[in-house]
């Protein structure tokens, strides 16, 4: 899409809110204006075992795969003195791995020593973090500056050798924050996921970690500017620390939705969206597949993936907007796949154009194997900025059920700060059913948004909520709205509802969609100028 993103001040508020206010907010999006709109030295590294008794508690799985409340949880894994001017700043080796598989952390610091303590994100009592795991004091050293590597796609890397080695034996599958804390005080965070080794049976929540990196502009680089007024990247990398203070979207993007998934009394598995490419055949027998947040760009083998699964009954959530909208590939560095590539709008320059057009990076709804992200999501993303409200439509849907909601019934501010809408194509997946409806402006053009459920021929039921501001309305709370508890409930309620009803296996044998698309003046052609 035509935008940027948070970053510098309006970034710094997100986050700073984010960890002092005690929840999340609003998504770090685009720069309000844009519009879019297209149907030290080598060290030997140690490995900080945790001393003996300093192994707090250890994270389990109940039975069945159903998570556990009743474990004591806490509350300070969130930042009291973020590193904002990089006092300490660290990356995982990998953004994913299996429990017992030892992930490298990377950290550079001023200080003289720092230490790491591992929290898994979930649903406790007395919190939203389990402390699973601490090192001892490492020393410190300042690691050297940002590397373009290679200067032709203006890919930064972060030259840093690994300080520490963290073990994972023992820990359940789940989503995990890394915090870096030095001896004056300084904190900085990584996020890391334990997948799932099998999803069978289970409903799937997967982090969006390739946008978090589109959007990672640490070394003055990302997929959408440069340092100094130079032309972007077009390939980003994750040998590199997230922006000050860390953490990528983790915070206001997972941790809310997680927090809520696990309350409600489901088989979960867990994983990264790279996970999906280095096993294309891990959403085998899962009962739905949930993208959480902000989750714009896809390989096409997670594509693949996914539509395969959606195909043998998988239902399929969508808890965002502006999903899957740029096509992607992953790259090897060194042993594994890290980096991302995305020419984005210089899809002519990437060099597999004309090789091996299947790879090729663009828009997926510009590559005519898959048509527009809408044959997966049942909608396209439409606009940035979008301040507008939900409107309920289609009251008797069993996603509502319980939210006394009626048609009409409107909840302000909920629709943000990108939205999706539907466009009645010949590609667009019927039966449809159109949950909410909205009007508004989009850079004064008239438009509209919606979220949509629709079931397809193999059972399978997909839920797409429209709007990136769900996951921060499950806490009540999009920067600079406060939603309100009424908001928040709603929600939490169909949240609850559709992870509820998807557990137990293809929705649409016992909820089809009810088609009621022609009740809409929606023109298939676009009406905002591309910008």
């Amino acid at each position: 899409m035509v935008v940027g993103h948070l970053a510098g001040a309006l970034g710094l508020v997100v986050l700073l809110t984010a960890c002092q206010a005690g929840g999340p907010t609003g998504p770090a999006g685009p720069v309000p204006g844009a519009v879019r709109r297209t149907p030290g030295p080598a060290r030997t590294a140690v490995t900080a075992a945790a001393a003996p008794g300093a192994v707090l508690a250890r994270a389990h799985a109940g039975a069945h795969g159903v998570v556990p409340t009743v474990a004591p949880g806490t509350r300070s894994w969130r930042l009291r003195r973020p590193a904002l001017a990089g006092q300490v700043a660290g990356f995982a080796t990998r953004v994913s791995g299996p429990p017992g598989r030892p992930v490298g952390l990377a950290v550079s610091t001023s200080s003289s020593a720092f230490r790491v303590t591992a929290y898994r994100i979930g649903a406790y009592r007395g919190g939203d973090g389990l402390r699973v795991w601490r090192s001892r004091w490492v020393p410190g050293t300042t690691q050297p500056g940002p590397r373009l590597s290679p200067a032709r796609t203006r890919t930064v890397v972060a030259p840093w050798h690994r300080s520490l080695t963290v073990p994972t034996r023992g820990w359940a599958p789940g989503f995990y924050l890394f915090d870096l804390t030095t001896r004056d005080g300084w904190q900085a965070q990584v996020p890391y996921v334990v997948r799932s080794v099998s999803t069978a049976g289970r409903v799937v929540l997967m982090a969006p970690t390739a946008t978090w990196q589109a959007y990672d502009d640490w070394g003055g680089y990302d997929l959408y500017h440069g340092s100094g007024g130079d032309r972007r990247s077009w390939a980003v990398s994750y040998h590199r620390p997230y922006p000050a203070p860390g953490a990528g979207e983790m915070r206001f993007g997972v941790v809310p939705f997680v927090t809520v998934a696990e309350r409600a009394g489901v088989p979960l598995a867990y994983l990264a969206d790279v996970d999906l490419d280095t096993d294309p055949g891990a959403l085998a027998g899962a009962r739905a597949f949930v993208t959480i947040g902000h989750d714009e760009y896809w390989t096409r083998t997670r594509w693949d993936a996914v539509r395969r699964a959606r195909e043998a009954g998988t239902n399929l959530a969508f808890f965002g907007a502006d999903t899957a909208y740029w096509k992607i590939r992953l790259a090897p560095s060194g042993r594994a796949a890290r980096t991302v590539v995305g020419y984005r709008t210089d899809a002519g320059l990437d060099p597999l154009r004309t090789t091996d057009p299947r790879d090729a990076t663009g828009a997926f709804r510009d590559d005519p194997a898959t048509g527009p992200e809408s044959t997966l999501t049942g909608v396209q993303y439409e606009c940035f900025p979008v301040d507008t409200a939900y409107r309920v439509t289609s009251p008797r849907w069993w996603g509502f059920r319980g939210t006394h909601v009626r048609a009409g019934t409107t909840f302000p501010h909920l629709v943000g700060v990108e939205a999706d809408r539907v466009y009645p194509l010949p590609s667009t997946p019927r039966p449809l059913q159109v949950l909410s409806s909205a009007d508004y402006d989009c850079d004064g053009v008239p438009t509209s948004t919606q979220s949509v459920y629709y079931t397809a021929r193999s059972g399978a039921g997909v839920f797409t909520a429209g709007t990136l501001r769900w996951t921060c309305a499950l806490v009540g709370r999009c920067r600079p709205y406060d939603l309100g508890d009424r908001t928040r409930r709603f929600a939490r309620m169909v949240t609850l509802r559709v992870l509820r009803v998807f557990a137990a296996g293809p929705a649409g044998r016992r909820h089809p969609a009810h088609d009621d698309l022609g009740r809409f003046a929606l023109s298939p052609v676009n009406t905002v100028p591309a910008s």
